[in-house]
């Protein structure tokens, strides 16, 4: 508080009007007329001179404005056409990565689009995009282990048959009937008959 007092009582005090010291007084020199005048004609024609300058460098500086958001404009396009063309790029290295995991795993799985599906496609290409078939074959391997039954059957193996169920179809009930369309026909008339 004792602070804003302080503050208070220097506000308060008037201000003395500055005043050129005694000896600029005895050195003043009487108004010339034709010196002032002649002071603002040189001032008038120097800021003439300044505003032809700017009216002639604002067509100038528009252009160069309007330049520039043309660029910005074109660097915008190229920025998206850059764009663009690394998806279109990333979408080529990942299809390439496919095609070479499915190939590769078509000695060894039953569906090779299984493997592709499993696998991290992008981590078989290196910045130079480059494709590393070792990492691969060794992915596909360590996949076979962890899921045995995507492995392609032996071809020395015979095709597995399914083992006939006599307790499907018609037969598993008991009543065998012929093939001969004339012995059906008269089981279902001799049905018919009895009222069954």
């Amino acid at each position: 508080m004792p602070e804003e007092t302080e503050t208070e009582q220097v506000e308060q005090q008037p201000q003395e009007p500055k005043t050129a010291p005694e000896a600029g007084k005895d050195a003043e020199e009487p108004f010339d007329l034709a010196r002032a005048k002649e002071k603002i004609h040189k001032a008038n024609a120097e800021a003439l001179g300044l505003r032809k300058r700017l009216e002639a460098l604002e067509p100038l500086a528009a252009k160069a404005k309007e330049l520039e958001d043309a660029q910005k404009t074109e660097t915008e396009r190229l920025t998206e056409q850059l764009a663009a063309e690394r998806e279109r790029a990333a979408k080529a290295t990942r299809t390439a990565v496919a095609s070479k995991v499915e190939a590769l795993a078509a000695k060894t799985f039953a569906d090779p689009e299984d493997a592709a599906g499993a696998l991290d496609l992008a981590a078989y290409v290196d910045e130079s995009g480059v494709i590393d078939s070792e990492r691969i074959k060794a992915d596909l391997a360590a996949l076979l282990e962890r899921k045995p039954h995507w492995a392609r059957p032996d071809e020395g193996a015979a095709p597995r048959r399914p083992a006939p169920d006599r307790t499907q179809g018609s037969s598993g009930n008991g009543n065998r009937s012929t093939s001969d369309p004339g012995a059906i026909f008269a089981g279902l008339m001799d049905q018919a008959l009895k009222g069954r």
